[in-house]
Order: structure tokens, then sequence, then C-alpha cells
């Protein structure tokens, strides 16, 4: 089965994570079929906190794949920014 869930970059004390379609049988850092986007929770100034290619993660949910918990809410986070800003 096919997931979208987060990955861990950055480091130490610094996260940065990459959403990332891969099998739910690879490790959380390990293979992915494709990079969706990035989250930099600890984002200051003029960086860029979220940036997720939508257009790839609604193909991949269309194929059945299954969003992990925390990625449904920061879809659903940013789907509303996204109105808002709009």
């Amino acid at each position: 089965m096919v997931v979208i869930r987060l990955t861990r970059g950055g480091a130490k004390k610094r996260p940065f994570y990459h959403v990332v379609a891969t099998d739910k049988r690879n490790k959380r850092d390990g293979r992915y079929i494709e990079r969706l986007g990035f989250i930099n929770p600890i984002a200051t100034g003029g960086e860029e906190p979220v940036r997720l290619n939508m257009e790839r993660i609604e193909h991949w949910i269309d194929l059945g794949a299954q969003p992990s918990p925390r990625v449904k809410r920061i879809l659903r986070e940013w789907q509303k920014a996204q109105s808002q800003a709009a």
C-alpha cells in the first residue's frame, strides 16, 4: 500500500520534513517513490514554512494512497490557509 507521510531531515534540534509518497513497508527515512513537498516547522523571517504540490498529492490519493494522520491535518490546514489567502 502506498502512503503519503513525512520523512525527517535537517540537523539535530532543527527539524525539516519532506512529504513523500512511499510504500508502507519502507522505513520512515528510507526509500520513497516521489517527493511531494516540504514542511519547515521552525521557519523564520522570509523562509517558506510549507510547500506542497497539491496536483501530485491529489494524483496519489486518486490512485489509492492513504495520507498519514499528520499529513491529513497539514493538508487541511494548508488548504484552509490557501482559500483564505485567495
